[in-house]
């Protein structure tokens, strides 16, 4: 458990501003490589970058899956996904089950620390009542319950109708659907309170299907996956960075930059028209392209501009982040880290990371240090990470000893999580 104010007393940043604003900026799909602070060249992220140069980018921040609810659920609970009891996996389609609101996840326990909270973008958590983002605290929700839709109709991607809503009530709303939810963040910005605000905005972009601002097609049901182009990526990506840029300008305007912790990082790696950076393999893989994300936070107040760190990272730390800067508590272990003292200068604290694949593929890895050793359809591999960033070199046969260890703690933590869910008929 986190005791409340936790690791933030001995920097004192509870004395200073015990209640910053916090917004986390999560991107659907984006590759590592997709912004211009990780080396994108075919378009510029100008505003993206401003969050970068204004505060500090974790080189080695991860995604706690490789694929979209799973990740969500550790940022809800702070706890690896395949802890919960719910056992979410996709495509939530066929396994109608939702992400349980008790005990608290996040935005409860920010909620009742004292911060107005909402949700702008995906959830994916489950459509059922029961399992709705007001269930689980958040005062506002604008935005679609399942996986992605189309940027126009707003149809959705899993359930092949519309499911765009304000609050609980069903929607229809004309423009891009980029555009569609910074305006709703810049409304809730913008709305004057006492209270601290938590905005989890959360980007289908560049989720597809393929369509820039200027595309007007509907995606038949063959099509979600089909055509789009590096233009039409580049144009997605551009609409997106001129989201984030208004966000800016609106807690500019707001005169809530200084004080708001902002994070902007991706629910896993990318796929199709993403750029990877110097990694290999995409998303739904156990490869460093399919779970390292790029991630840049900017805290003015605390953070000093144009930093790096190599401090691991991993979804569930943003759980225990937030919880930490509001002084409160989320009353349940959590596999998730401060990471303020990361942000201040702090040196590196070593992590041992795990993380599986059960649908689609059947994967799982561990991070120990700077080896990594994962399980896959082609067979066990080693990698040091600190000399191949590409998981080109397989070191197995060269360090039995570290590879018995490794698959000891695999094992190990295997032990603690719930069993994996069998392969569905139609991917074996």
């Amino acid at each position: 458990m986190l005791a409340a104010g936790g690791a933030l007393a001995g920097c004192g940043l509870r004395r200073r501003n015990p209640r910053p604003h916090i917004i986390l900026v999560m991107c659907d799909d984006l590759g590592y490589g997709d912004v211009g602070f990780t080396g994108a060249t075919a378009y510029t992220t100008p505003h993206i970058d401003r969050i970068a140069r204004g505060g500090i980018v974790l080189r080695q921040a991860y995604s706690a899956a490789p694929v979209c609810s799973p990740t969500r659920v550790a940022l809800m609970t702070g706890r690896y996904p395949a802890r919960d009891p719910a056992g979410l996996h996709e495509p939530l389609t066929t396994h109608p089950v939702g992400l349980p609101a008790s005990p608290a996840t996040l935005p409860r326990v920010l909620k009742d620390a004292g911060y107005r909270t909402a949700l702008v973008g995906k959830w994916h958590l489950g459509t059922a009542p029961e399992h709705h983002p007001l269930e689980h605290g958040f005062d506002q929700f604008y935005g679609f319950l399942g996986a992605g839709g189309d940027y126009f109709t707003k149809e959705d991607s899993e359930y092949r109708r519309p499911m765009f809503f304000d609050n609980r009530a069903p929607v229809t709303t004309d423009g891009y659907m980029t555009d569609l939810l910074t305006a709703r963040a810049e409304a809730i910005i913008a709305t004057r309170s006492d209270a601290p605000l938590f905005l989890s905005l959360q980007y289908n972009a560049p989720h597809w299907p393929w369509q820039g601002p200027a595309d007007r097609h509907r995606p038949s049901v063959d099509e979600w996956k089909a055509g789009g182009s590096t233009e039409v990526f580049a144009a997605m990506m551009r609409s997106l960075d001129d989201g984030v840029g208004r966000v800016l300008a609106a807690l500019d305007a707001a005169g809530m930059s200084n004080d708001t912790l902002l994070v902007f990082t991706s629910d896993n790696g990318g796929e199709r028209f993403s750029h990877m950076g110097p990694f290999s393999h995409a998303k739904m893989t156990v490869g460093e392209g399919g779970l390292r994300v790029a991630t840049a936070v900017r805290w003015p107040a605390r953070i000093a501009p144009a930093s790096h760190s190599d401090q691991v990272a991993v979804t569930m730390d943003w759980t225990a982040t937030f919880a930490a800067v509001a002084g409160t508590a989320i009353v349940r272990p959590l596999d998730g880290i401060n990471l303020v003292p990361a942000f201040t200068g702090a040196p590196s604290v070593p992590r041992t990371l795990f993380w599986r694949v059960t649908q689609r593929r059947q994967q799982k890895a561990v991070r120990h240090g700077d080896l990594k050793y994962v399980e896959n359809e082609e067979g066990p591999y080693l990698f040091d990470l600190a000399a191949d960033h590409g998981e080109r070199t397989n070191l197995l046969g060269a360090k039995g000893d570290v590879v018995a260890d490794l698959r000891g703690r695999l094992a190990a933590w295997e032990s603690e999580m719930l069993p994996p869910a069998p392969l569905e008929e139609r991917y074996r």
